[in-house]
């Protein structure tokens, strides 16, 4: 699997740095007196074939406040007729992509859901008095679509929505309304998987 890297080079040397540290030059290593004077990076292309012409897109950001990006989904979906959402995210915003995605499917069920992940190599020219380094950074970035419409169950990635509680309430109904006790299990995400957070924030 091809893992996030970080890579510093100036005319003599090339260092590895670790791709989970801050970014900030008075924090990474080696960067001590440095300053960013510029970032660019390649452009995201949607890996999640067969989006609506109107699909909502939310770009996370690791600042973004999740009640802000929740709030405003879920007025469009719940109040506008908003049939499909798309929450994406790159590096240290992948896990608050992955909770803003996993909270809208427990608020709105019904919810089909594909995941995909992919990586991104980002350019950032730092400068000192005496020269400039420029740093290659390989983070990962996730998209996911959330959908009120049927997906393709055969592309990877795909999530039906979670079954509803209809054994429980049987079990209610023969027991004289007391269920078991026993929470029932939600199924196992793809975004859950621990593997692909891993991935995702660059720890295997």
């Amino acid at each position: 699997m091809l893992m996030p890297n970080t890579e510093l080079h100036n005319n003599t040397q090339s260092v590895q740095l670790n791709p989970t540290n801050p970014t900030g030059p008075s924090k990474t290593p080696g960067l001590g007196g440095f300053r960013k004077i510029r970032s660019t990076g390649e452009p995201i292309q949607n890996p999640i074939p067969g989006l609506a012409s109107d699909v909502l897109e939310m770009r996370v950001k690791e600042g973004s406040k999740i009640r802000n990006l929740l709030g405003f989904a879920m007025s469009r979906i719940e109040s506008d007729g908003q049939m499909q959402v798309l929450f994406s995210g790159t590096g240290r915003a992948v896990t608050k992509t992955i909770t803003c995605a996993e909270i809208m499917k427990r608020k709105v069920p019904g919810l089909h859901q594909v995941s995909k992940l992919q990586y991104r190599t980002v350019t950032e020219v730092w400068e000192s008095q005496e020269s400039q380094m420029t740093i290659h950074r390989t983070l990962p970035s996730i998209c996911i679509l959330l959908s009120k419409e049927p997906l393709d169950p055969q592309e990877p990635g795909y999530q039906p929505p979670a079954e509803t509680n209809t054994l429980s309430e049987q079990h209610r109904g023969l027991d004289g309304g007391q269920g078991s006790g026993k929470a029932e299990k939600r199924p196992l995400s793809p975004c859950d998987h621990p593997g692909l957070k891993r991935a995702a924030l660059g720890q295997d």
